[in-house]
This record gives C-alpha cells, sequence and structure tokens, in this order.
C-alpha cells in the first residue's frame, strides 16, 4: 500500500562551541562532514499487521537495513510498525518487497497523519504519582501509629508536623489529577466523582495542619495521604485498560494513498492527492494501491478488493471498469480517469463513517458514572447535614463542626467505588489475555455482558482469507507439475495457493519456458513445443465450475482445480456456544450468494446476507441497534470498519488490517475463535462483581457514616474503615480469576 509521506528529517545544524582543541574549531569533525556530505534522509512508516515477536523485530530490522540507502529501521511492537530511515531513491514499494520476501504483509502509513507522539505521557504520570503517594504514605503511617500509640505533648505534635511535612506535599503533587477533573466539572456546575475526592484531601490536610498548629490530639494526614494513594492506584488501574485505544478514524485517514502518479502532457508526474482533478488521467502500477475513485480508461489487470468489499476472490479489470480507492492493483498496469480524490473518495467517506459512530459510541454510560451520578450529591448533603447539626448543636463550635464534617468526607469518599470497576476489568483482562483475548476499552467488559445478537463478517474472520486447494491429488501428476510451473510464474492468490500446495506435495514443477503472465486473464508458457495456460475458464477454453476453480489447458482437454476458504480454527465451537447461550447470529459478507450461502449451512447459520458493501454492513447494524438489540460486531477489513466502530461492542483478529483493530474494543490474539463464547460468559460473571463491589462499598458506609455523623470516626478509625473496604473490594474482583 502506498500510503506514507516522506518527511524530511531535519538538518543537523549545530553552532559551533568553544573547545579546548583550536585544531577542533577550524575544522569539522570527521562525522559533521559525513553528515554534511551525506544526502537528507527521509522516514517511512509501515504498517506490519502480523509482527508479533522479539523475532519479528530481529528479522525485520535486519532484513530491511540490509538493503542499500536503508540507514536505520526499528520495529514498535505495541503498535505493529517499523519506521525507516533512507536515502531519498528508496521507496516504500522497496520496503514492502523486501518484507514480502521475508514473509510479512506490509502497508505503508502517511506518517504525517499518524499521532506524533507514541508514548504512554498520561500512564507514566499516573504511576509516578502513585509511587510518591505509597512512599510517603508508608511513611506517614508509621508516624501515626507513634501517635495512636499513647504518644503525647511535644512528642506528638513533633510528628504531626513531620507528618505534614510530608503529606502536604505529596497532595499538592500526586492528588494533582483529581484537583484538575473536580475544577474543570465545578467550572460547567457538573458535581463529578472527583469533587467530594478533592474536598476531602483538601479538608482533611488543612483540618489536620490546623489541628497541628493548635497541638489538637488528632490529625488526618495518614487519611490523606492513603485516600490519594488508593484512588490513584483505581485511577492506573482504570487508564492501562484504555491505554491501547487508538483513533480507527486517524488509522483509517493514514491508509489513503498520498501521493499519485499523473499523466500530464505525455509524461508520469508523482503529485500529491489534493492536486488531482476530477477528469485527469493516473497511472497505477501493479502491487500498487488505488489512489482514487475513478473508471478503468487503458489496461488489464485483476483487483484486489478484500479489504474494502469482503470479496475472497480478486476481480478482472478492463476498460470501462469502475474502481475504488483502496483496492490494490494486482498483475498489470492501469491507466485510471479521476472521478473523486482525497476527501471525496469512497476510503475517506469509510474514515467519516467510522469517525461517527466512534463519537456514538463514547455516550455509553458506565456502571461507575452511573452510580457516582447518585453519590456525589448523597455525600456532600451528608457532610453539610453534619455540619450544619454539630454547629447547633455545640451552639457554634466550628472547630468540632468542621471536623466532624470532614469526617463524614473521609469516610464516605468514594475510594472502594473509585477500584470497584478497574479491580474488576483488570482480573478479568488478565484472564482473557490468557485466553486469547486482549480487552482494549474501559467498557468493553460491561458492553459485552449485555450482548444478545452476534454479527460475524466472513473472510479473514470466521475463514483464513486464503484459498485451499481441494482436488489436487484427482489430477495425474504429469498435468500438476506443469500447474506448478505456471502458477510459480503469478502473483494471482489462487496461483499463489497452488503453487503452495504443490511443493507440499513434493510435485516438481515442469520445464515450462516463455512464461509470460496476463494481466486480468492469467499465465502461459511453452511445454514441449505447445502453449499451456493456467487462468481464466474462458481464457482456457474450459466450462466453468460452480465453485471457486483456476483452470489447466496442457493439450488434450482442460483441467478445473478447485478451491476452497478454510475456516478459522474454532469457528464451529464459536457459533454453537453462542447458540447455546441463546444469542442471535447473524453473517454479513460482501462475497458472492453462493459462497456465504455455502458457509452459513456449514455452520448453521440461519441470516445471512452477500455482496454487503461497508455502508450497508454498517447500517445493518445501526439497524439492530435501533430496535434495541445489543450488537457484538466481529470483522477483521476496511470493510467492516465502519460496522466495528457502531456496534455495541467489536471484536477483530490480530491478523486484521490497522484500522479494524483499532476500531475494535476487543482483540483476539491467535487464530482460535472459540474464545469469544467463554468471553461473552466471563463478561457476565465480572459484571455481577462490579454491582457486588458497589453493594460492598454501600454497606461500608452504611456502618461507617453513623459513626462519622455522631462524632467517633477518629483518624484511626477512618485509615481503618477505608483500608478494609478497598481490600474487600479488591479481593471480591480477584473471584473472577
Amino acid at each position: 500500500m502506498t500510503v506514507a509521506e516522506r518527511i524530511d528529517l531535519p538538518p543537523a545544524d549545530v553552532p559551533a562551541s568553544a573547545s579546548a582543541c583550536p585544531a577542533c574549531v577550524a575544522a569539522p569533525s570527521a562525522e559533521r562532514l559525513a553528515a554534511m556530505a551525506a544526502p537528507a534522509l527521509g522516514r517511512l512508516v509501515l504498517s506490519l499487521p502480523t509482527a508479533h515477536c522479539a523475532a519479528c523485530m530481529t528479522t525485520v530490522e535486519g532484513g530491511l537495513e540490509a538493503l542499500p540507502g536503508v540507514r536505520s529501521a526499528r520495529v514498535n511492537l505495541t503498535l505493529r510498525r517499523v519506521s525507516v530511515d533512507a536515502e531519498p531513491d528508496v521507496t516504500a514499494a522497496d520496503l514492502i518487497e523486501v518484507l514480502a520476501g521475508l514473509g510479512y504483509e506490509a502497508h505503508e502509513l502517511d506518517a504525517g497523519l499518524l499521532s506524533a507522539t507514541e508514548t504512554d505521557r498520561q500512564g507514566r504520570d499516573l504511576l509516578m504519582r502513585l509511587g510518591v503517594a505509597g512512599f510517603s504514605m508508608m511513611n506517614v503511617m508509621l508516624l501515626s501509629v507513634a501517635v495512636w500509640s499513647g504518644a503525647e505533648n511535644a512528642t506528638r505534635d513533633l510528628f504531626h508536623w513531620i507528618s505534614a511535612a510530608i503529606a502536604l506535599p505529596t497532595v499538592v503533587f500526586a492528588g494533582q489529577p483529581f484537583f484538575r477533573s473536580a475544577w474543570a466539572a465545578l467550572r460547567v456546575g457538573r458535581l463529578g466523582m472527583d469533587v467530594p475526592i478533592s474536598l476531602a484531601i483538601i479538608l482533611a490536610s488543612s483540618i489536620s495542619l490546623f489541628e497541628t498548629f493548635h497541638s489538637g490530639h488528632h490529625a488526618y494526614f495518614d487519611a490523606a495521604v492513603m485516600l490519594t494513594f488508593f484512588l490513584l492506584a483505581g485511577r492506573y488501574l482504570d487508564h492501562r485498560t484504555r491505554a491501547v485505544a487508538r483513533s480507527a478514524a486517524e488509522e483509517l485517514a493514514a491508509l489513503e494513498v498520498p501521493r499519485a502518479i499523473a499523466l500530464r502532457d505525455g509524461a508520469e508526474v508523482t503529485v500529491p492527492i489534493a492536486e488531482l482533478a476530477v477528469g485527469e488521467l493516473v497511472r497505477v502500477r501493479p502491487g500498487g494501491r488505488m489512489p482514487v475513485d475513478g473508471v478503468v480508461t487503458e489496461g488489464f489487470s485483476e483487483l484486489d478488493r478484500s479489504l474494502l468489499t469482503g470479496e475472497s476472490l480478486p476481480v478482472q479489470a478492463a476498460p470501462e471498469m469502475v474502481v475504488s480507492a483502496g483496492e490494490v492493483n494486482l498483475t498489470g498496469p492501469l491507466t485510471v480517469r479521476v472521478t473523486a480524490a482525497g476527501r471525496d473518495s469512497s476510503l475517506h467517506r469509510m474514515a467519516d463513517l467510522v469517525a461517527v459512530a466512534e463519537s456514538a459510541k463514547t455516550r455509553y454510560t458506565s456502571l461507575a458514572e452511573r452510580a457516582s451520578r447518585l453519590y456525589s450529591p448523597l455525600v456532600h448533603l451528608l457532610s453539610f447535614s453534619a455540619f450544619g447539626v454539630w454547629m447547633w448543636i455545640t451552639n457554634g463550635d466550628i472547630r468540632t463542626s468542621i471536623n466532624i464534617s470532614a469526617a463524614v468526607l473521609i469516610i464516605t469518599c468514594p475510594c472502594a467505588l473509585g477500584l470497584a470497576v478497574p479491580a474488576v476489568v483488570t482480573a478479568a483482562s488478565g484472564r482473557l489475555f490468557r485466553m486469547g483475548l486482549l480487552i482494549k476499552h474501559g467498557t468493553a467488559l460491561e458492553r459485552l455482558a449485555e450482548v444478545d445478537t452476534v454479527v460475524f463478517d466472513k473472510t479473514g474472520t470466521l475463514t483464513m482469507g486464503t484459498p485451499e486447494p481441494t482436488n489436487i491429488a484427482s489430477h495425474p501428476r504429469a498435468d500438476l507439475e506443469v500447474a506448478a510451473a505456471l502458477a510459480g510464474a503469478s502473483s494471482h492468490p489462487l496461483a499463489q495457493a497452488l503453487s503452495a500446495a504443490a511443493r507440499a506435495a513434493g510435485i516438481h514443477p515442469a520445464a515450462v519456458t516463455d512464461l509470460r503472465e496476463v494481466p486480468g486473464f492469467g499465465v502461459e508458457g511453452q511445454f514441449h513445443g505447445r502453449t499451456v495456460r493456467l487462468g481464466r475458464a474462458e481464457w482456457v477454453g474450459a466450462e466453468p465450475v460452480s465453485v471457486t476453480a483456476t483452470y489447466l489447458t496442457a493439450g488434450a482437454g482442460t483441467r478445473a482445480f478447485t478451491f476452497t476458504d478454510r475456516l478459522r480454527p474454532g469457528a464451529e465451537q464459536a457459533v454453537r456456544a453462542l447458540s447455546a447461550q441463546g444469542k442471535r447470529l447473524l453473517l454479513l459478507s460482501g462475497d458472492t450468494e453462493a459462497t456465504v450461502a455455502g458457509l452459513a449451512g456449514r455452520l448453521g447459520i440461519a441470516e445471512w446476507q452477500s455482496g454487503a458493501l461497508p455502508e450497508a454492513k454498517a447500517a445493518r447494524v445501526s439497524a439492530l441497534t435501533a430496535e434495541g438489540r445489543r450488537v457484538l460486531m466481529v470483522g477483521d477489513g476496511l470493510n467492516d470498519t465502519a460496522a466495528l466502530a457502531a456496534a455495541h461492542v467489536s471484536i477483530s483478529p490480530a491478523s486484521a488490517l490497522d484500522a479494524a483493530r483499532v476500531a475494535s474494543d476487543i482483540v483476539l490474539l491467535g487464530q482460535d475463535m472459540s474464545p469469544i463464547a467463554d468471553a461473552l460468559r466471563i463478561s457476565v460473571k465480572a459484571t455481577r462483581r462490579i454491582k457486588e463491589n458497589f453493594a460492598i462499598s454501600a454497606g461500608y458506609n452504611v456502618v461507617a457514616v453513623p459513626l462519622a455523623l455522631v462524632g467517633l470516626a477518629t483518624p484511626l478509625a477512618a485509615a481503618l474503615a477505608m483500608s478494609l473496604s478497598s481490600i474487600s473490594v479488591s479481593l471480591n474482583a480477584l473471584r473472577v480469576k
């Protein structure tokens, strides 16, 4: 895929600085001279959907760096990308060819459209604050134990001052995520969960400082720091469940081809897509991705539309045929008249569909958000009521009233509630990861538990997307040897599958000469003085069969080599298990009616639709949602991306295109599909645990709040109650494992 724009690296213009060696100042260093003499480097970024381990990293980097002109190659396994610094004459097509030789599928990405940073700054920031809070909490608790053990007067005051010196800077630094969130909520007149959290931390610290100044018996420094630590732990766990999610619309935009070869005044000129006008002619070479929507005016070839339409077999391209951006030209050069380019292309319209669907999905309200809507107003009401009642009871003793009001806030502060969801999601995500499923979105488990309808794509999802010969053994060995020789000279998927199967069966290619691929038709050559052909039925003069096939003529008569799309491991088990759970199952595919009907019958899926375009898939998912259905979409291609984003929850295989994986909430790491049914069962159990955690948190408040309201909640009681509730919630979450 030709998708990335070359980014020129900035020149290394380093100003001269003073040196102890005059000669060093007078003459540039050898490295500097080499840098000045070297040509400007460019950066290319390629997607590697099948890279998955350290061995892949070593193989890819070593293979690319061996290519002349490549200075460095760095693989990011998390994002499945490789960044290459190379001289200007090295093209993305060169790199893709090398990677194909190494056995890796690659697509060029537009580096200018990808996120500028690939680091998890927010996660590192939360982890740093969590570490500071944890270290401070341990030290303050040691001092508090001394106070609780009976330290009095000057000794107690000293320990309180030392606690203040540790706790106050910690609270100011580590509590910033809550303070910022609370201030943002208050500015728009909203009470979020972080408002009572921030009030509790600030009040506990302020009152503790006031009590320390006046030699008070009790201080809440330990509670303030402990509260910050536990809440940061919950916030970090929640962040980790979301950290791998990126924008699918951004990935789709990066897949658009940024440049095209325009035919102007009889010459080929490489120009940005934005400069193309409707009616212009562009040249698309074999192996290139279609940069525009248009109509073929010259040339014959075959197009791979599997990523866009789900068709498992290439289609013949000839003059007057309509083509779309994103299709892959396989065998011959094509000249295309532009009908739409850039933002008007079909690929960009698909990206818009995904962006709309993603924004709709973000409106899902999680269990924690629904709980906080009731929790926050109730907490504030209790705290202010306690303040008012104690002001009346004590005849205006503001010190006692504020202390009790703060104790209520600390006791009711949603520490356990903040851990309730992240702890369960982390435990369930760990269990599913060991089964081969990666949870990407924080609310994916909750949404998965609500699913009642499952929609499957066919090619690359229920099937492996690779043709597999079915009748090799029924043909004479002599014909197989000729077919193997012809198939080895073609880039067509059926020919490649036939060649691989022949090698596996020990078939040695015959000595066929003058091999020539005829774009759009097949391969021909000379064998024992006669022409032999492998390709389309009409080209070789064969009678077409009703299943997927390629045809051979090698003298008298013709032979048909039939193929089937191999089922993905575990597909039959997953479909049976989902049916047993009472889920409604649908199969939506862009493939032909006969192929889709055959697979649906084989798997026992009663509802199916063939010839479904990307918009039709997304529309069907939206229609099911409008009926009140909770849809799980399972797909792998560009044609599934909009439907994946529109579904209530979505799953894609690790072998899927980057854009499809990004649009999905869960990634299937292996080839086996059977864990999908287990994921639905575990998600129901996880949701039950979340609700149990809410009940534990509520029960703790029912017991502890009355003690705080009557003034019996000492700092020791507050710290112990808070710790016990958090530990109880965490232990309950571990039951999911």
